[in-house]
């Protein structure tokens, strides 16, 4: 049976933690999700914003290395992202 490395984001067992938040965040989220999906709901925003600090540890590395993106690097970027065309707005969509 193989090891399951803890430090990957959904991996290995759920596990039982304390941590607070305030009331109205909690009722925010109870009311999205009922009292039953608190938990699942958590564990997606944790894994987001981890996937979100691992993107700016890499784009950190980037420009310490290479200095800022230009704009084409951008241009390409967003295009990427968001898609590309006439009338396409910022998120890719028809005007």
């Amino acid at each position: 049976m193989s090891e399951i490395d803890e430090t990957v984001p959904g991996a290995g067992p759920t596990t039982n933690v304390s941590v607070s938040f305030h009331a109205g965040t909690i009722g925010a989220v109870r009311s999205r999700v009922g009292k039953r999906g608190v938990s699942a709901y958590i564990e997606a925003a944790v894994q987001r914003q981890i996937e979100r600090d691992n993107l700016q540890e890499l784009v950190d590395d980037h420009v310490a290395r290479h200095g800022g993106f230009s704009t084409e690097e951008l241009a390409a970027a967003e295009a990427e992202l968001f898609g590309a065309g006439e009338g396409a707005d910022a998120r890719g969509s028809a005007a």
